[in-house]
């Protein structure tokens, strides 16, 4: 969210505030400075409220809990070589201490909110702007009771503001966390102006956001409850959303590439997003040779193979069938490319036993069609062009491909990472030598693998390549209303709307800039599918081509109910340990130590 410079006092009060404060809602011995007169001012209210917009790039979206959580344990993504939190890959000894990113800081914000509802109705602003303020903090209160809902099931539901430390606490029924996201969600769309509106400028939330999570919220509770009306209250909010999409400001690129192209991370496609600018008005971003763990977007970097160490031109195959990289590489590490912090890759292992052995699940099964579907190149860099001059001569004893050369920076490509096999790898394409080095899938592993490149951030100054990303990270893009609303279709049994609404997707990713006008309509007849065609593992499955890394995932799977069995069927890291029990995440002992008086709260089963 974006405020107006008159209001950054009281963001940075509120930021001060907050360093000096309780850190738990359950804390024995609070020290908080935020007390009920805090929001009796616009001043207040207005940076309580960009706190909870701050939360949310400070303990979810772009940072690596949180992404992991979002991604891993699921069909489409395995555990990089550098995986932390392993057990949030496999599930083996995953247990309470594992999954709870952002749980704390959620309540932190819901505190706040809370606060500025409670407090902030006879704030000194004219009606209409104290209403809009207001149904600012009902949509943040209702973002963060549904991301707990989903992750945890039952969680403490709190609607007022708590200055009064406690060591009691209870779960409130699912049910009546939604009943409170639901109410909360209804009235601030009927609150919010049609577009955000100043002081609440860039994707801040606005009337069609709030329906946008309204009918996600509606279409999660039908899965979870198998209530037809949800799913019905679902799809006429996304239609609704799709048929006044001109007066929101919202439509598809063109192009599916150009949804990721930095100069439209806040264009017509995108919804909603978690800022990272570095503008101090909304609040410190600190810089330089970042860390996981901190509250950084590092988005871009988690899928990022070690393409610096990992692309030596000497490279070659062993005797067993692997790669074995050797000698200088062709790249060295920059800001195009990214840094390299190898955490997560594609599901790209052939599958070991049922009815998918053999097959790879990123390339056999999600990103089919490559040929006519511009996502697997838009998303996954299949080249990097080398950045660094190396040579090698003919006579070299390491050199197997029988020629000299000089790999030219900016022109030679150091790393060719086709989806498909390619004869002669590493040192040839065929029969032809090739300067840097070619990794087929069948040399892919947990260490070297396909990149995601649509977050990469090319912005930032050329020495500084580690600093983390200051592009925002865009949490749900117009797409989605699109699938979403074939997905309540497809739970009404209206397969024809189901496809249709699946088909405007696929019809866009059939087009390419560099295709002619012919080229492009063969395209889209080639991705168009029929009514019969849609089941849940073809939504499950496109799903995975469009959001592929985008924190969707795990959530997409709890949703419909299939993470055991679609792990089992695809992800071989984790098919022996998954159980259903693991549609939720733990409550993090940490919360829950600090509940010591009155009934003990209970830990979700299998943690």
């Amino acid at each position: 969210m974006k405020t107006n410079k008159k209001f950054a006092c009281a963001f940075l009060i509120f930021t001060a505030l907050l360093g000096n404060g309780c850190k738990k809602i359950l804390e024995e011995h609070p020290q908080s400075s935020i007390v009920p007169s805090f929001f009796n001012t616009p001043s207040g209210v207005l940076g309580g409220i960009a706190g909870g917009y701050a939360a949310i790039r400070e303990a979810t979206y772009g940072t690596e809990g949180f992404t992991a959580e979002m991604d891993a344990g699921t069909d489409d993504h395995l555990a990089g070589g550098s995986a932390s939190g392993i057990q949030l890959y496999t599930y083996n000894g995953i247990n309470s201490s594992v999954g709870g990113a952002g749980f704390a800081d959620a309540y932190r914000a819901i505190n706040t909110m809370n606060g500025v509802l409670q407090y902030g109705q006879s704030i000194d602003l004219d009606a209409a702007t104290r209403k809009q303020y207001l149904a600012q903090a009902k949509f943040i209160r209702a973002f963060w009771y549904f991301l707990l809902v989903q992750k945890h099931g039952d969680v403490p539901l709190h609607t007022e503001f708590i200055t009064v430390p406690t060591k009691a606490d209870t779960r409130a029924p699912v049910a009546d966390v939604y009943k409170v996201i639901i109410k909360d969600l209804t009235e601030a769309a009927a609150d919010l102006p049609n577009v955000p509106t100043a002081p609440f400028t860039g994707k801040a939330a606005c009337k069609p956001v709030a329906q946008f999570l309204l009918a996600r919220v509606y279409l999660t509770r039908g899965w979870l409850t198998n209530t037809p009306a949800d799913f019905q209250q679902a799809y006429s909010l996304f239609t609704d959303l799709i048929a006044n999409k001109g007066s929101y400001g919202w439509d598809l690129w063109q192009d599916y590439g150009d949804a990721f192209n930095p100069a439209n991370d806040n264009g017509k496609e995108t919804i909603f997003v978690s800022d990272h600018n570095i503008d101090t008005k909304y609040g410190i971003y600190p810089l330089g040779q970042a860390q996981g763990g901190g509250p950084y977007n590092l988005l871009p970097w988690f899928t990022n193979f070690n393409y610096p160490n990992l692309s030596g031109i000497n490279s070659y195959e062993s005797t067993s069938g692997s790669l074995v990289t050797t000698g200088a590489g062709a790249m060295i590490r920059d800001v195009q490319y990214g840094r390299p912090y190898t955490r997560t890759r594609p599901n790209s292992d052939p599958v070991k036993t049922g009815v998918n052995a053999g097959k790879r699940y990123i390339l056999d099964q999600a990103f089919v069609k490559r040929d006519v579907d511009s996502r697997y190149e838009n998303t996954f860099y299949t080249a990097w062009i080398s950045n660094v001059a190396t040579a090698n001569t003919a006579a070299a004893a390491n050199n197997k491909r029988g020629i000299s050369y000089t790999m030219v920076p900016g022109v030679d490509t150091g790393i060719y990472m086709p989806p498909f096999d390619v004869a002669g790898a590493p040192q040839f394409v065929g029969a032809r030598p090739f300067k840097g080095i070619v990794i087929p899938p069948k040399y892919w592993n947990n260490n070297i693998f396909p990149s995601v490149k649509k977050f990469m951030d090319p912005s930032r100054a050329a020495a500084n390549f580690n600093d983390p990303s200051t592009r925002p990270v865009v949490i749900w893009r117009f797409s989605d209303v699109y699938l979403l609303a074939g997905e309540a279709a497809f739970k009404l049994g209206d397969l024809a709307n189901a496809a249709k609404w699946i088909n405007v997707v696929r019809q866009r990713a059939a087009y390419r800039k560099t295709n002619t006008a012919a080229q492009n309509l063969a395209a889209v007849a080639d991705m168009t599918i029929q009514p019969s065609d849609v089941t849940l593992d073809f939504i499950l499955d496109e799903r995975s081509r469009e959001f592929f890394a985008e924190c969707q995932r795990w959530l997409d799977l709890v949703r419909t109910r299939t993470l055991t069995a679609r792990v089992k069927a695809w992800n071989n890291e984790a098919a022996a340990y998954v159980k259903d029990e693991f549609m939720l995440r733990a409550i993090p002992q940490s919360e829950i130590d600090l509940v010591t008086e009155g009934p003990k709260m209970p830990q979700n089963p299998g943690y």
